[in-house]
């Protein structure tokens, strides 16, 4: 299927919504707050280790059961919720978002700590992929990409302005009042989502058995393993991304929030600038921002002796994180009418890298291969997802001449 093909019926009335911008903007706060806490947590890495008394590889480990609550809930919500109104499904999975990172700020205990990270993931990737519906639902079927990365613009402002704050406050005031905060933004999140989202009434088609009718859908599974492998880079360098820049480029640590910020502005950037490219060619847009991916992750080691060096690389890596918006069209495209599980997926598989990354990253540190390591690790997770985007390609070339020689 094209990039400017038509998305596939779902049984629901066009939406007509008067103000589409602030539809979108409601659904950007949700975007912000989630990503405020998600990134914020990896560049809090050194600061709540040093609280709870573990060390920054332990520490890591509550950055990944975020991801795999991540993982888990975003299909299990999805279904679940497959016949609530799309409005009121945000407000609650926003809902247990807030109260779950409220929890994580009064964790007594690192092990407490896992389990509410754990538990404040699971309405990440069912909120994403139904906001994501919702704003591709405003507008024509070829802008559907910008509208997704309009709302993911919450998102990457989030690492501009949310992560940083965050950092800052987790510096002056403590990291449990930074965990504080995205309780807060949760709230402002609820509050527009009831105000400005459209009311739609649930498909009366939908059901659950539907939505996991997508599992059948082989170009769903290759799209998920693009982003699952290919996006690992990314979090493998931004998760020590502290470490590194005390350790290696020796800067103090009040200079990592504005290098978190810079990341931020080349996130930002690429979501405003790649998307306009992905609605004219969907899957070299995706082939690109991978190719374009492995390039920066393996210049990183060279970079990060000079902060100046560092913080272009940074800004550079933080463009190609485009993918996810690319990817979130795609899987909205090859799911059929079960578009609400895929979209939801693509944040599974996201969070999926966002373990396997800083995973693999800690352990080439933990073996002696220094602390830019997971530059490397990171290009050849990016060249992993290149060949998975070409086997789809190839599959996807395919089928036509198949359907030609059954026709024949």
């Amino acid at each position: 299927m094209s990039a400017h093909a038509p998305a596939p019926a779902t049984g629901l009335p066009p939406v007509r919504a008067p103000h589409v911008g602030l539809v979108i903007l409601a659904l950007a706060i949700g975007g912000f707050a989630i990503g405020t806490t998600e990134f914020a947590s990896m560049s809090m890495l050194p600061l709540f280790a040093q609280g709870l008394g573990i060390d920054a590889p332990t520490a890591g480990h509550a950055i990944s059961a975020y991801a795999l609550g991540v993982v888990v809930g975003a299909p299990i919500m999805t279904v679940l919720g497959a016949r609530v109104p799309r409005r009121r499904l945000l407000i609650v999975l926003m809902a247990m978002f807030t109260v779950f990172n409220g929890l994580t700020g009064l964790s007594p205990n690192y092990h407490w700590m896992l389990v509410f990270r754990f538990l404040a993931g699971l309405p990440h990737g069912a909120y994403f992929g139904v906001a994501a519906l919702v704003a591709s639902s405003l507008v024509p079927p070829n802008r559907r990409t910008r509208a997704v990365g309009q709302m993911f613009l919450g998102l990457t402002f989030a690492t501009v302005v949310g992560v940083p704050l965050a950092s800052w406050l987790g510096q002056a005031v403590g990291w449990r009042w930074a965990f504080a905060l995205v309780a807060v933004l949760g709230v402002a999140t609820m509050t527009a989502v009831a105000i400005y989202a459209p009311e739609v009434p649930a498909d009366k088609d939908a059901s659950p058995l539907r939505e996991l009718g997508a599992l059948k859908r082989s170009q769903v599974w290759l799209t998920l393993a693009i982003g699952a492998i290919g996006f690992g880079g990314m979090f493998a360098v931004y998760t020590y991304l502290a470490d590194i820049l005390i350790a290696v480029t020796h800067m103090p640590l009040h200079t990592v929030p504005w290098v978190i910020g810079i990341f931020g502005v080349g996130l930002t950037a690429g979501n405003m600038v790649v998307p306009a490219f992905a609605d004219r060619a969907l899957m070299p847009t995706a082939g690109g921002l991978l190719l374009w991916s492995m390039v920066m992750l393996a210049l990183f080691p060279f970079a990060a002796g000079n902060v100046w060096t560092l913080g272009l690389d940074v800004f550079f890596i933080g463009i190609g994180g485009a993918l996810g918006t690319v990817l979130q069209t795609r899987l909205m495209d090859v799911a059929g009418d079960a578009q609400g599980l895929a979209a939801s997926l693509n944040h599974s598989a996201f969070n999926t890298a966002n373990a396997l990354g800083p995973f693999l990253g800690g352990l080439a540190i933990a073996h002696g291969y220094g602390w830019t390591s997971p530059g490397w690790v990171g290009a050849l997770l990016a060249i992993g997802g290149l060949v998975i985007w070409a086997a789809s390609m190839a599959a996807e070339r395919r089928r036509p001449a198949l359907v030609a020689e059954t026709c024949v």
